[in-house]
C-alpha cells in the first residue's frame, strides 16, 4: 500500500448529515460534510485520549469528539476544548491530519499523503460523463478478500478473458487461441508517463460474428485497451465497433492488505434506455465475481517480490510495467510498511502523513512507518 495518491473513499450520495468511519491504507478516517456540503477526510483519532471522531457529532463545521468534546474543523485544526473554558487560547500542537478532498464523478476522493498540490498525480478523468446523450453510466461498489495489486494485474492480463469469463472468450476451447500485439502507450488522459501507461490489442470473442464487421475485416475481431494511473486507478475500453462500446473506470481503495474497495463507473455507448442499468449492472458484477473467485485463492496473495518467483511471458508485460511503477514509487519511500504497523497494533497509534507535515512541526500522532 502506498501513500500519495487519490483513494476513492465514499459514494457522494452515501455522505449526508452524519460522520463516516472509513477504513483505507489500514487506518482509519472520518468523513463528513461541512455546512457548504463540502466534503473533508481527517484522520480518525483524536489527539487527546485517542477516542474515534467518527462517533462523535458535527459542530459548526467540525467534528466533535465523543469523549470530551474537543472540536477539530476540516483543515484537522482543534478549534474547541470544553475542559480549557470558554476563552481558552487552543495550542498550536493541538491538530490532526487532514487530508485534501474532492468530489468527482459522484466519488469522493482523498489524497492520502503529504506531496503538494503542484507534485501531486491526477485523478483519472472520466470524460464521457460530459456526453449525456452519447454515453450512459453506471455507478457500483463492492468489496473483495484479495490484494488491490493482484486485482489491478487482473484487470492489465490479457490472457485471462478465455477462461475467466465464458461470454468474453472460448471457454478455453479455441485452439487457435492466442494473445495477440500489445501496442503500448505511454499515457492517456493527458496523463504523465511516470504515472502510469495503457496498451490495445485486437480479440476475438464468440459473439464477434452475430454482430457484425467490426474495426478489422476479420469478423470475430474486437479490440480492448486497458491502463493505469497510479498504483489503483485503472481504465478498461471494450470496442465492438464504431457505435457499440464499453468504457469502464475503476478506482480502488486498499482496505487492508487483503481487502479491496472498488467503486467501478462504467459507461456504455449502447443500450442507453434506463430501463437497461440495473441488467448491465448485474452483468457487470457476475464479470467481476468471476474474477474474485480466482483471485481469492491466488499463492501468494500478494505480488511477489521478484518476477523471477512467477513463470511470466510476453503477454504479462502489463504487470511487469505496472510492478516497475510500483518499485519506483517504493524508491521514493511512499509505501507502508504493513509489517512494522502490524507489530505495534494496539501499542502504538499512526497516521497516514498529510501535506501540512511538510510545513509544520510538533504533531502528536506519529508517521506511519514507510519502507
Amino acid at each position: 500500500m502506498y501513500i500519495n495518491f487519490w483513494y476513492p473513499v465514499i459514494l457522494g450520495e452515501e455522505l449526508k448529515d452524519e460522520p463516516v468511519k472509513v477504513r483505507m491504507l489500514g487506518q482509519n478516517f472520518v468523513v463528513f460534510r461541512d455546512s457548504e456540503g463540502n466534503p473533508n477526510t481527517l484522520h480518525d483519532i483524536c489527539i487527546h485520549r485517542g477516542a474515534s471522531l467518527s462517533e462523535g457529532l458535527i459542530k459548526k463545521d467540525c467534528i466533535q469528539c465523543p469523549y470530551h468534546g474537543w472540536q477539530f474543523d476540516g483543515k484537522g485544526e482543534c478549534k474547541k476544548i470544553p475542559s480549557l473554558g470558554k476563552d481558552a487560547e487552543i495550542p498550536k500542537r493541538a491538530k490532526i491530519d487532514a487530508y485534501p478532498t474532492e468530489e468527482k464523478y459522484g466519488i469522493v476522493f482523498a489524497f492520502l499523503g503529504e506531496l503538494p498540490k503542484s507534485q501531486r498525480p491526477p485523478i483519472m478523468p472520466i470524460e464521457e460523463l460530459d456526453d449525456e446523450e452519447g454515453w450512459r453510466p453506471n455507478y457500483l461498489t463492492y468489496e473483495a478478500k484479495i490484494n488491490y495489486e493482484r486485482s489491478i494485474e487482473n484487470g492489465l492480463d490479457a490472457a485471462h478473458n478465455e477462461f475467466v469469463h465464458p461470454t468474453h472468450g472460448h471457454e478455453g476451447e479455441d485452439d487457435d487461441y492466442k494473445v495477440n500485439e500489445l501496442k503500448f502507450e505511454d499515457s492517456r488522459f493527458g496523463v504523465a508517463k511516470k504515472w502510469g501507461f495503457g496498451f490495445w490489442h485486437p480479440f476475438k470473442s464468440p459473439g464477434s460474428k452475430k454482430e457484425g464487421p467490426q474495426i478489422k475485416e476479420a469478423s470475430e475481431e474486437r479490440w480492448a485497451g486497458s491502463g493505469i494511473v497510479g498504483p489503483n486507478q485503472m481504465w478498461t475500453y471494450i470496442v465492438f465497433n464504431e457505435k457499440s462500446e464499453f468504457r469502464q473506470y475503476m478506482f480502488e481503495c486498499p482496505v487492508e492488505e487483503n481487502h479491496v474497495r472498488i467503486f467501478l463507473v462504467n459507461m456504455r455507448k449502447m443500450m442507453l434506455d434506463p430501463a437497461m442499468d440495473k441488467p448491465i449492472a448485474d452483468r457487470c458484477m457476475v464479470v467481476a465475481q468471476q474474477d474474485i473467485d480466482v483471485l481469492e485463492k491466488v499463492e501468494p496473495s500478494f505480488t511477489p517480490v521478484s518476477n523471477t518467483k512467477e513463470f511470466l511471458v510476453p503477454a504479462d508485460e502489463p504487470c511487469i510495467r505496472y510492478r516497475k511503477l510500483l518499485s519506483g514509487w517504493e524508491k521514493k519511500g511512499w509505501k507502508i510498511d504493513s509489517d512494522a504497523v502490524s507489530e505495534a497494533s494496539g501499542k502504538i497509534a499512526y497516521a497516514i502523513p498529510s501535506p501540512l507535515r511538510k510545513k509544520q512541526k510538533g504533531w502528536v500522532i506519529d508517521k506511519i512507518p514507510l519502507s
